[in-house]
């Protein structure tokens, strides 16, 4: 395993941002960097044996700065939204900023998307990462205590991208975390997302507002929400647009199958065209399916436009500060945050599945 560090940049108050590389045996390649704990990039084979950047990203950190896309960072300390930018914990009220419409979404004006993280690397033969670490200071973007924060990224020489998160508080708060990396597994070569095949192991969805706020969850069988068995995205799409008379896509959260705090396989993408296969396995309850509704084509949008990417965020539920019928979030002192993901790369020949 090869281990690589360049700068990436100075940020516009000067602060300097690193950026990682974290190669396999296979030739698979992981980038990421200090702001925003961000997934850069992730380079894997085809079926071909062609590598290829499989994430969307900027290519500047002056990019990252100017813009929201979320491109691959690690969200906090509350992802998702967060209605009204108001929670009440331990009979206390807690007002948060609004920046999305009437909601709080991904921590706020300046999550930890927008932190420069301290990086440790962490070496080995078979697997190698980057440990990042963030100190959340109370009262930052609203929320109360001291939040210690660590995220783990590690490659092995099996192409498993593991995401380890980790928190302590010195103060009751509440925590949510995950990462908005944008896949498209065939490097690009494909415009959309359209063909990926995906498959997701729920038979709930929450259903939403006109704010994106969770109101109920519902079962997903016969509807357009409906990805228990691999589905073309493109052809949900459509079914979705005239479901539910909305062109624009999916952003929502699906209630998981699997138990709660135990690590399973949740979800599969596969792209027919290049072979490769992404599996994600998690410890969450839930798994946010967005499929770049909001992407442009502007500069804002990387250039990418609609459906050239999807998002598989695993999370515990949109809103749950407000929701005691939800899985907690809330975290206190003594207490350890815990969560873990795994994005497992493979690639079919043939009919066959073959690890990249």
């Amino acid at each position: 395993m090869l281990i690589g560090r360049k700068s990436f940049g100075q940020t516009a108050d000067g602060m300097t941002v690193d950026q990682y590389t974290v190669k396999n045996q296979s030739g698979t390649t992981l980038k990421v960097m200090t702001y925003g704990a961000s997934i850069t990039a992730l380079e894997a084979a085809d079926k071909d044996g062609l590598t290829e950047n499989i994430v969307l990203g900027f290519d500047s950190i002056s990019d990252y700065e100017a813009h929201d896309a979320y491109f691959g960072a690690t969200i906090g300390r509350v992802c998702n939204r967060i209605a009204n930018g108001r929670f009440t914990l331990d009979g206390k009220s807690f007002r948060l900023a609004t920046n999305n419409e009437s909601s709080h979404l991904h921590g706020g004006v300046k999550g930890f998307d927008k932190a420069i993280w301290k990086a440790d690397t962490v070496p080995g033969n078979y697997e190698a990462g980057i440990r990042f670490s963030y100190s959340s200071k109370d009262g930052e973007e609203g929320y109360p205590g001291n939040l210690d924060v660590t995220v783990l990224y590690t490659l092995n020489n099996d192409n498993d991208l593991r995401i380890e998160y980790t928190a302590r508080t010195d103060a009751k708060t509440v925590v949510n975390l995950t990462n908005h990396v944008y896949w498209n597994l065939s490097g690009g070569r494909s415009k959309t997302i359209h063909d990926h095949l995906l498959h997701i192991d729920a038979d709930q969805y929450l259903a939403v507002d006109q704010h994106s706020i969770p109101t109920l969850a519902k079962a997903v069988k016969g509807t357009a929400m409906d990805f228990t068995e691999a589905v073309p995205v493109g052809q949900r799409l459509a079914d979705f647009g005239a479901e539910m008379n909305d062109p624009t896509g999916y952003d929502h959260c699906y209630v998981l199958r699997q138990a709660h705090g135990r690590l399973a396989s949740v979800a599969r993408v596969e792209d027919p065209a290049s072979g490769r296969i992404m599996e994600v396995l998690t410890t969450e309850p839930g798994i946010q399916l967005y499929t770049g509704n909001f992407l442009d084509g502007s500069l804002a949008s990387g250039g990418h436009t609609r459906y050239t990417a999807l998002c598989l965020e695993t999370q515990h539920f949109p809103d749950s500060p407000n929701r005691p019928d939800y899985p907690s979030v809330e975290l206190g002192p003594g207490e350890q945050y815990q969560s873990k993901t795994i994005f497992r790369f493979r690639y079919r020949i043939s009919k066959k599945l073959k690890r990249i």
